[in-house]
């Protein structure tokens, strides 16, 4: 029988401390999202400013943001599997303090194409970096503790965003964009740093002969890993439910243009830019306390059960829709923050939900190869709806229609994961990874 015990804030208090290897990789991820969450502030503010506000330059920046893990997965993946994900990880933390660095030098119309080249270099290293943290989480933690880690990583990543994007518009507004890159650029030394004291056993690279250069050209893991998954549905499923979450890929786009011209923040004597970067940071800080109420909320009420796991993202799917529908019809900032709130907190719950249930159903000698698939399916998505969110602004589409049509999209992968329900019902009298 599975349980269900509730999940509190205290459960999240007792982890951190009794764990200190989960407590460093929980600081890791503390001082490197706040800073990159303000980074993507300042980024984008500088692509619409530099471009006279057009919003395909953001939705050509969010590709560059995530296109890259499509095509670096399969690699990041056997990598994770086969090496040191903490030594991973690190490598990746500074490459990506070093690639930040050199935004400070592109500053310029004539280098936004530079700016282009450092996002899509910076993504390949955190295409690195995030399978390798999802899939240590088990070998840090153990039994019901892999829940309530994995909770508690969601709903700091929506604090860490709401908190990044919220005074990231503030310190580019007053100290200038320059400085939001320097202070990311030191998160990510911090990171590494605090990834370098954890001390755990990885068994996967315990069990495998030393890695090869050769061996990245070596496709037979990828494809073991494809037969992995393919052998069982209710697994492969469940990969893919973050390949529909990824088609509201095009808040970012979307709710970057409302904040920099329909919703603008003017306080004091701020101009028209550093309004519009206000903007934007408010209303992605209600984007992030969506995020941030979601897993909460989630977790609390679905406990340690795998079927309300599964129910909880269905939930998650209609809350997503429903929320950027409303965003769509609305005419004041309050009410449009509120809609993104509804709208995160359900896909903050299908996020973590869904992580949680691979790392459930996952063999640890498979499971960097899975999570990197995860990441490929949501990259293509995100980065095909966020394309055409900025196109079709651009073409003269009003911003809220073509986000009630973002909304009413998210119904197709809802009924998809409804239906995939009966999996686990004709199967529940053979469990193989149940």
């Amino acid at each position: 029988m599975e349980p269900s015990r509730r999940i509190t804030l205290a459960t999240y208090a007792r982890l951190l401390r009794a764990n200190a290897n989960f407590r460093k990789l929980w600081f890791a991820q503390i001082v490197s999202e706040i800073g990159d969450w303000m980074y993507t502030v300042a980024i984008y503010s500088q692509l619409l400013e530099l471009t006279g506000g057009q919003a395909k330059s953001v939705g050509f920046a969010f590709v560059l943001q995530v296109l890259p893990q499509l095509l670096v997965s399969p690699m990041a993946g056997v990598l994770n599997d086969r090496l040191s994900r903490r030594r991973l990880m690190i490598v990746a933390d500074l490459a990506r303090a070093v690639i930040v660095t050199l935004m400070l030098y592109a500053q310029a119309r004539g280098l936004i194409w530079l700016i282009y080249v450092l996002l899509f270099l910076e993504t390949v290293f955190w295409a690195l970096f995030e399978p390798g943290r999802n899939a240590v989480i088990p070998n840090i933690t153990e039994g019901d503790d892999v829940l309530i880690a994995n909770g508690l990583a969601s709903i700091t990543w929506s604090f860490n965003f709401a908190v990044g994007f919220s005074i990231g518009g503030f310190i580019a507004a007053l100290a200038g964009r320059r400085a939001v890159f320097v202070i990311n650029a030191l998160s990510f030394i911090l990171s590494a740093v605090l990834v370098s004291r954890m001390r755990f056993t990885e068994p996967h690279v315990e069990r495998l002969p030393a890695m090869r250069v050769r061996d990245l050209a070596d496709f037979s893991p990828i494809s073991e890993g494809l037969r992995y998954v393919r052998a069982d549905k209710r697994l492969l499923a469940t990969m893919l439910v973050k390949c529909g979450l990824g088609f509201i890929g095009a808040n970012w786009v979307l709710v970057t243009i409302l904040g920099e011209q329909k919703f603008p923040l003017r306080i004091g004597n701020a101009g028209p830019e550093e309004a519009g970067m206000l903007g934007m940071s408010i209303l992605m800080g209600c984007r992030g306390l969506g995020a941030l109420i979601g897993p909460i909320i989630g977790t609390y009420l679905a406990g340690h059960s795998q079927s309300r796991l599964r129910w909880g993202i269905l939930i998650g799917f209609l809350f997503s829709g429903i929320g950027y529908v409303l965003l769509g019809q609305m005419g004041h900032a309050v009410t449009a923050g509120l809609s993104l709130v509804l709208a995160h907190a359900g896909g903050s719950i299908i996020w973590v939900f869904s992580a949680t249930l691979l790392q459930m159903t996952t063999d640890d000698q498979f499971r960097g190869r899975v999570f990197s698939a995860e990441f490929a399916f949501m990259t293509l998505s995100m980065s095909l709806s966020s394309a055409l969110a900025g196109m079709f602004i651009d073409r003269g589409i009003d911003v809220g229609t073509v986000a009630s049509a973002a909304g009413a999209f998210m119904l197709a992968p809802g009924l998809a994961w409804l239906l995939a329900q009966r999996l686990w019902r004709e199967q529940s009298s053979h469990p193989s990874r149940a």
